[in-house]
């Protein structure tokens, strides 16, 4: 098998060949269809996520064909299609695992940085954590649903069920998500990078009701906000823009420091939470809705050798929607 290896933080990915693995008991081993390129695999290259897996294959977005199976696994699922997010294991017994939050568990194994990742032609997982997909569907457009969209749709989730939604930072999990929240009926306001007219024409084209400048207020006040970009400055900005009772959800798994804010910015009930990663049941209901929604994602595809070329235009800016690696 092939695969791009982080073997230093802040170095670029090499490729190597390996042996292909085996499965052991509950797991699986996919061949990979297509795995899309997450800012949180920037983060893990970056170092800014502590103690990664090295040296580590990243991707956690991770579509492909069950081609092996370890004991115990139905072998039904030989040939099929499924998805491999970000949370790969849990260890079902913590306080936690007990307690119906199972992504907050004490010992748990993420994909593409406690254990390896999609950025291969192969790849293992636990079988209980990949959801089968449509056999017929393009492999390329699904891999974004398997991290922007479910933590974009935790996040969501989040925020409340109330109609006035701002999306802060305008990339892959922003546009799955205003798919779904055109279809249900709320409204969209996007903010992204000073400047940038054509992610707020993406934005406007995908349904929001208003696009603008992160540094500009909405029109009119908000019912809650969801901060997707990785920066903390824009956290005083997005509770000014939600109403009395409002909620901002912090929705990546690394964000800067947030700055100093008199404590007017934050009365007024108004709520400041987090999302730490994602649920089963999550993503059984998001892959569930997706496909009614017929979500569309926007991709910008490269070979599995160009990982470096992904993440680094994911680090500039360049992209509107997804990258996706393509083996």
């Amino acid at each position: 098998m092939r695969a791009m290896v982080l073997e230093e933080i802040g170095r670029p990915l090499v490729e190597v060949e390996r042996p292909l693995p085996a499965p052991l008991a509950g797991q699986i081993r996919l061949r990979v269809e297509a795995c899309a390129v997450c800012r949180t695999d920037l983060h893990v290259v970056n170092g800014d996520l502590p103690q990664p897996k090295l040296p580590l294959v990243p991707g956690h977005e991770i579509v492909g064909i069950v081609e092996a199976i370890g004991a115990g696994v139905d072998p039904t699922r030989i040939g099929r299609r499924v998805g491999v997010p970000w949370l790969g294991h849990t260890c079902g017994t913590c306080f936690y695992c007990r307690s119906n939050a199972e992504n907050l568990c004490n010992d748990p194994l993420f994909t593409g940085y406690t254990r390896d990742g999609g950025f291969a032609t192969d790849v293992i997982a636990d079988a209980d954590y990949a959801f089968d997909l449509d056999p017929a569907g393009d492999p390329v457009s699904l891999a974004p649903l398997l991290c922007a969209g479910l933590i974009g749709w935790r996040s969501l989730k989040r925020a409340g069920d109330d109609r006035k939604i701002g999306l802060y930072g305008f990339g892959a999990a922003a546009h799955i998500i205003t798919q779904v929240c055109v279809w249900q009926g709320r409204q969209i306001y996007a903010f992204t990078r000073p400047g940038d007219a054509a992610a707020q024409a993406f934005a406007l084209d995908l349904g929001a009701v208003w696009a603008g400048a992160s540094d500009e207020p909405p029109p009119e006040p908000l019912d809650a906000a969801i901060i997707f970009a990785p920066v903390g400055e824009l956290v005083p900005p997005a509770l000014k823009a939600v109403r009395k009772g409002g909620r901002v959800v912090c929705g990546g798994i690394h964000m800067s420091d947030i700055p100093a804010m008199p404590y007017a910015v934050l009365w007024g009930e108004r709520d400041l939470l987090s999302v730490a990663n994602l649920t089963r049941e999550d993503a059984r209901e998001f892959l569930a809705i997706a496909a009614e929604v017929g979500v569309r994602t926007r991709t910008a595809v490269y070979p599995l050798e160009k990982a470096n070329v992904a993440l680094e235009d994911l680090r500039a800016g360049r992209l509107n929607g997804a990258a996706v690696l393509a083996p």
